[in-house]
């Protein structure tokens, strides 16, 4: 299970394409230009047009510093993803990486993982992108006295959920009409979808139409989803310009006072919504095989774009808080509601439209990037060889491609995008832990090319261990009741509660002590430091289930996966 694969190995097997001993290579065709614009498509989505409007309303205008502290985070992963690119320039990404570096059982493990940045990711993002298309539709169409029906945009247990609540509202005395509009929709959806044989019909027709146009699209080549996708990055940037630059006209000083209103605490709460707005940079790293030149642009696609997202919400954040008090911040569309507020309505509509356009270049590159790698893993033997057939004219991983489209639209006719979006997020991070802690690894195999882009070496022999013996004083001589409430178990809360916190602890005491033995490298420890901090706020019930799903991987790992291994049959 701890068996390894050498980099030639690796190499070796992408070449040859593992296809039933036939070399049917992906197409050749992305540039820096292709690259950066994938990672700016995946990155700037959700984020900038709805979750920055919850981390403002959470942390007020400081809530800018948060998106700066969190790029600066994501650019430690972002250096190790971008050297592992270098040396490993094949599509399957932070698997691949630790196939090479851990070995077989992890390889599998951050595969299964993937599962839940990329596929299941893209159900959230589908969703989103539906609520977003309908009330653009149901504000066009109202006009003419029309809208979508709400059991074609809802999924079935929201609708039965918000039934059932509103059913009990009634019985309580409360008016249909005064409730939350969220619940009114529900409500409607289940009372009013046509039933067959006594079962309602109710979908997200919207989330399901766009993933099918959206994998249609991945199938049918990579140069035909580049040009797509370098013309929707065009245009939601040159509307992002234009929201900074329209909106600053209508900045005032004084809705930055207080520039924290809550603290670091409040600041700290929106770190997870943060930290979903950067996800998708390290979907570059799985276009490895169709880059021209991936040793040296990947690593540059990677830095860039991170680099440009950064500044971009960074800009917008501080546009956001100025327009309008923070307090007034926390909706769906706060890009669309500043500008509605302002009176000023051509804006509202171009950027409405503009959310959707976002929404679809998401879509594709995490559509694009969950085939790349089943068909890394199927290479390897750790999953029937079906997943790494290439389709013969277009060059495109064809099942792998069609099986991904069923796996966003099935979760959306009964999951609700609130119970993914934070597992994503845990998901994605232990991806970057593990990339983080592979560089560390790495440094001494002597397969390593030096033709290759390096993370700049500082040696945390001292920087790391001073780091944490400060933070310990700084607690200890100002936060000291907070201490004591940690390690007092109240009535209310239990160790596991704690748990995440504790791992973190024991994590950066062991970091601190093995970069003074062994002189690690900062930057990768660092990323390691930021991306173990990020994942103690995302609470313990999303730690459990996500070892509940790691332990599903790890049951198919050692019914099929275990003995099928291309190692396996070597040995």
């Amino acid at each position: 299970m701890l068996r390894k694969k050498s980099l030639p190995m690796v190499m070796e097997d992408a070449r040859l394409g593992m296809l039933e001993g036939e070399n049917f290579g992906l197409k050749k065709t992305l540039r820096v230009r292709d690259l950066t614009a994938f990672g700016v498509a995946a990155v700037v989505g959700a984020g900038i047009f709805s979750t920055i409007g919850t981390a403002a309303a959470d942390g007020g205008p400081a809530v800018s510093l948060l998106f700066i502290f969190t790029g600066i985070a994501c650019a430690f992963s972002a250096l190790c993803y971008a050297e592992f690119a270098s040396i490993v320039p094949v599509s399957g990404s932070a698997y691949t990486y630790s196939y090479i570096a851990f070995g077989e059982l992890v390889a599998w493990i951050i595969g299964w993982d993937l599962l839940l940045e990329y596929a299941i990711g893209n159900v959230v993002v589908a969703i989103s992108w539906s609520d977003y298309f309908t009330g653009f539709f149901n504000e066009f169409a109202g006009h003419y006295g029309k809208h979508m029906p709400a059991f074609l945009t809802t999924d079935y247990r929201s609708a039965y959920d918000g039934f059932s609540q509103v059913q009990d509202s009634i019985r309580q005395g409360h008016i249909l009409t005064k409730l939350s509009p969220t619940l009114q929709n529900s409500f409607s959806a289940w009372h009013d979808a046509p039933n067959v044989a006594g079962i309602p019909l109710i979908m997200n027709l919207p989330a399901i139409l766009i993933t099918v146009i959206i994998t249609w699209l991945v199938y049918i080549g990579i140069k035909d989803s580049k040009n797509a996708n370098n013309i929707m990055v065009v245009i939601k940037l040159l509307v992002i310009l234009l929201v900074i630059a329209v909106g600053s006209f209508y900045i005032s000083s004084d809705n930055w006072i207080p520039f924290a209103p809550h603290g670091l605490t409040g600041v700290m709460k929106g770190a997870s919504a943060v930290f979903f707005a950067y996800i998708g940079f390290d979907a570059i790293s799985t276009t490895a095989e169709e880059c021209e030149n991936p040793r040296r642009d990947l690593p540059r696609g990677i830095i860039y774009s991170l680099i440009i997202c950064t500044v971009l919400y960074v800009a917008v954040a501080f546009v956001l808080t100025g327009m309008t008090s923070y307090t007034n911040l926390r909706v769906g569309d706060p890009l669309s509601y500043v500008f509605a507020a302002k009176g000023v309505s051509w804006m509202h509509a171009i950027v409405s439209v503009s959310a959707i356009v976002a929404m679809s270049s998401v879509l594709l590159v995490f559509q694009l990037g969950q085939p790349r790698i089943w068909m890394s893993m199927s290479r390897d033997g750790l999953l029937p060889k079906v997943f790494s057939r290439i389709h013969p004219v277009y060059k495109t991983p064809s099942f792998s491609t069609i099986l991904t489209g069923f796996v966003v639209v099935i979760p959306t006719f009964f999951m609700k995008s609130d119970e993914l979006t934070d597992l994503t997020s845990i998901g994605t991070l232990f991806a970057f832990v593990l990339v983080c802690g592979g560089i560390l690894l790495m440094k001494n195999n002597p397969d390593m090319s030096e033709k290759r882009f390096k993370v700049p070496f500082v040696s945390g022999r001292y920087i790391v261990p001073g780091m944490f013996l400060i933070t310990i004083w700084i607690m200890v001589q100002f936060f000291s009741d907070s201490l004591k409430d940690f390690f007092t178990i109240g009535n209310d809360e239990s160790i596991t509660e704690k748990l995440p916190m504790l791992i973190f602890i024991l994590s950066s005491l062991a970091l601190a002590i093995g970069s003074f033995v062994k002189r690690l490298s900062l930057i990768p420890v660092l990323g390691l430091i930021s991306c173990l901090y990020i994942m103690t706020g995302l609470g313990y019930i999303n730690w459990l289930r996500f070892v509940i799903w790691l332990i599903v991987g790890l049951v198919i790992y050692f019914a099929y996966g275990r003995k099928k291994s291309r190692l396996a049959t070597k040995e």
